[in-house]
């Protein structure tokens, strides 16, 4: 079974997803929307230019404020991680693993 990302295009990143699908249509400042949710400017800057990843205290603050689920922020923070890291050149290293089979156990 492959769980591997697309190969073709990065996945859109949480900061994307905020500022597209949520800050912008709210018209709701940077300034605003970190106070509103209680993180520094700095933080949520630096999620929405893709410099920083969603964590699980960020995760339950932006699925409260914005009445979505956190599992919702840590899927999309999810994908980037793994595209990314699939595509690091020490990846070829775990291509060169060989899949472990289970024996049968006979009863």
């Amino acid at each position: 079974m492959n769980h591997r990302p697309p190969a073709h295009r990065r996945p859109t990143t949480p900061g994307d997803m905020l500022n597209e699908e949520y800050l912008k249509p709210l018209k709701i400042t940077q300034t605003a929307f970190a106070a509103a949710i209680g993180v520094p400017h700095a933080r949520l800057n630096e999620i929405l230019n893709g410099k920083r990843g969603v964590t699980v205290d960020t995760a339950l603050r932006l699925g409260r404020a914005l009445n979505t689920t956190p599992v919702f922020w840590l899927n999309l923070q999810q994908a980037v991680d793994l595209y990314d890291a699939s595509h690091l050149p020490k990846s070829r290293d775990i291509e060169r693993i060989t899949p472990i089979k289970r024996e049968l156990q006979s009863a």
